[in-house]
């Protein structure tokens, strides 16, 4: 990922946010230091994020899942009562 001293990103700014749009993030650094990471919005919602199904395949869930436990947990809120 490309680093930009801050004065290079105000010159170019509008290239840099276009840029940035189109899925080139990078970071903007201060006498050396990165400071901030810029990154297109699609990013945040898009695959970087998405986590759902992410196993698929890999792991299996039993018939009877919504079920297991269930006389256990029913006897420990019986013993409470």
């Amino acid at each position: 990922m490309e680093t930009i001293n801050i004065h290079e990103a105000k010159t170019h700014l509008s290239r840099l946010v276009e840029e940035a749009a189109k899925g080139k993030a990078f970071i903007i650094a201060k006498a050396g230091k990165p400071m901030v990471k810029v990154v297109p919005l699609a990013a945040e919602e898009g695959e970087d994020q998405r986590r759902l199904g992410f196993m698929s395949g890999e792991i299996t869930v039993p018939g009877d899942f919504d079920n297991m436990g269930a006389s256990e947990i029913r006897e420990l809120f019986e013993e409470g009562g």
